[in-house]
């Protein structure tokens, strides 16, 4: 028998707080228990092998069966449902990370349930049909996109993702596009391909995904997402499945890069199928690994199926990021304003995951120390562990550092908005308007940190169709019924919930780490808060200083934690 590798991540809130101490265990595929687990400080257990099957069968498209061995998890945490993942396929030589996302149990904690998912066999392996292009193609055979809306080809992050068919009912969540393309991939195509099959699936899987973006082909249908996980539509996602890393780390690699035909600048309608069991107009799955056998290169394969004139172009245009990626790698000797930027993430991220080490080179300077960050957060973050900033990795710390700021904002709006513990005795319905409403759009906007099929609406204190669709969701996750109006039930389980969040979600460690940073002509105690994320108090506390007097040379240290 050959071996694979089985890891679990138990993390919550978007992957902004590990749950140290998670219990796991992974079974075999008649439920006897094989390895007991515990995670660490950053969520994850010890990498363990299991027995699978050669390689060679899942190379093969005449191969019937499984070309792999299956097994299950059952994760949980004090204070926390419980995860059960059955069917995870394990491939020869291949690494599975596990991303389980916990979610807190209400205050009562009377209701607990185990969460139960299901990853099966990936697409390639389906005989079921596919017509991504429905609606796409004129009687003579041209493609056809929707109305272009969109002047400039973005990354959309997070991407939403219907899962189910359009006009089905089901839920909506919120990805980041790169966690978004390594769960496409791992969920469509084997990990064991060829290198450049791999990359000619992955170019289409993002085209893909881009060009429904790009043509807005959904939301100016009136949807409110921009893909589903439907493949008789789109391309397949399946929530809460294992990340392959010969996947990962074409997919951190190509990140950006998308298809598009010369002279133009849409991304390509790259559809595709396996070619096997079902045929298209666009790429075979399996013909792209016999290609890459033949020695043809990523480009050649796509060429082969689409166009001869599409070529590779990129884009580092990426919405809801803090900053642009500044187009080249940070590595040791960088220096500027962009390493100073990934020092401070990197520290504040530390507060949540101590396991990166303390940075202690000169603000702006990327040294040995923000190199060993770098890395310990790629590893952590199923990154390829180089110790450089690539565009990758600067938009998953991007990602990262947003959603633990976003968890402390809340935490202090609670406080500024006195929410108790006493639920308002209002009904709300779409039209109201009012305190009563802010507190209502509050507490889902803490919900939706840690349940992604619930969006998080805008806290204006009117109830509008943004809340009302909130409201919904919320609704629907906690089995209640699904009018969109609050009153007394709804009410009590948000409050249950807002409550279980606050009492089982551990809090991060104090931020006792500091940047020194050399005083410039012009330069005030205000614009140095101001640019590092903290406040004038907090600098002068950490350098003892009794005045807001600076001199021009004087060396600082800057908390940033």
């Amino acid at each position: 028998m050959a071996i694979g590798y089985l890891q679990v991540q138990t993390r919550t809130a978007r992957g902004a707080v590990p749950l140290e101490g998670a219990r796991v265990w992974v079974l075999d595929d008649e439920g006897n228990v094989l390895e007991r687990l515990v995670t660490d400080e950053s969520g994850e257990t010890q990498k363990v092998s299991l027995e699978t099957l050669d390689g060679s069968y899942s190379q093969d498209p005449g191969y019937v069966g499984k070309p792999y061995a299956e097994y299950g998890v059952f994760a949980d945490a004090e204070g926390f449902e419980p995860v059960s993942v059955e069917e995870i396929p394990i491939f020869d030589g291949q690494t599975a990370l596990l991303p389980v996302a916990l979610t807190p149990l209400g205050e009562q904690r009377y209701s607990q349930t185990m969460e139960e998912l299901d990853v099966g066999a990936p697409a390639v392996a389906s005989a079921d049909g596919r017509d991504q292009a429905r609606g796409q193609e004129t009687e003579q055979g041209e493609t056809l996109v929707a109305p272009i809306v969109l002047r400039q080809v973005v990354i959309p992050n997070p991407i939403t993702v219907h899962l189910g068919a359009p006009d089905a009912p089901a839920a909506d969540v919120q990805v980041p596009f790169l966690d978004y393309v390594k769960n496409v991939a791992s969920s469509e195509i084997y990990p064991t391909w060829h290198r450049e099959a791999l990359k000619a699936n992955i170019y289409a899987i993002m085209s893909f995904a881009l060009n429904r973006v790009y043509t807005e082909w959904y939301r100016s249908r009136g949807y409110l997402f921009d893909i589903t996980n439907s493949t008789a539509y789109d391309q397949y996602y399946v929530p809460g499945r294992p990340i392959y890393d010969s996947i990962s780390g074409v997919v951190d690699e190509l990140y950006g890069e998308y298809v598009r035909r010369r002279g133009q600048n849409a991304p390509y309608f790259t559809s595709f199928c396996n070619g096997t069991t079902t045929t298209c107009r666009g790429m075979s799955q399996w013909g792209s690994v016999t290609l890459a056998n033949q020695g043809y290169s990523a480009l050649q394969i796509l060429r082969y199926y689409y166009p001869d004139d599409i070529e590779i172009a990129r884009t580092n245009i990426v919405t809801n990021a803090l900053t642009s990626y500044p187009g080249t790698a940070l590595r040791v000797g960088s220096s500027g304003l962009d390493v100073q930027t990934v020092q401070t993430w990197l520290a504040r991220v530390r507060r949540n995951y101590p396991a990166i080490p303390a940075i202690t080179d000169p603000a702006g300077i990327f040294g040995e120390r923000t190199r060993a960050a770098a890395q310990k957060f790629q590893s952590i973050f199923d990154l390829i562990p180089d110790g450089i900033v690539g565009k990758a990795t600067w938009y998953k710390l991007s990602n990262i550092y947003t959603a633990v700021t976003r968890l402390a904002e809340l935490d202090s709006e609670g406080t500024s908005l006195g929410i108790g513990t006493v639920p308002p005795g209002s009904v709300l319905r779409q039209g109201s308007r009012g305190q009563d409403v802010v507190t209502l759009q509050y507490l889902l906007n803490v919900i939706a940190q840690y349940y992604p099929g619930v969006p998080a609406p805008a806290q204006d204190g009117i109830f509008g169709s943004e809340t009302r669709r909130s409201v919904l969701a919320f609704q629907r996750q906690m089995g209640l019924v699904q009018d969109g109006i609050v009153g007394a039930r709804t009410w009590k389980a948000l409050y249950d919930h807002y409550l279980g969040i606050g009492e089982n979600v551990p809090s991060p460690g104090p931020g006792t780490d500091t940047i020194p940073y050399t005083v410039q002509a012009g330069d005030s105690l205000w614009k140095i808060a101001r640019r590092y994320g903290t406040t004038v108090q907090a600098i002068k506390q950490a350098n003892g200083l009794t005045s807001d007097t600076i001199l021009v040379g004087q060396v600082l240290r800057i908390p940033v934690g």
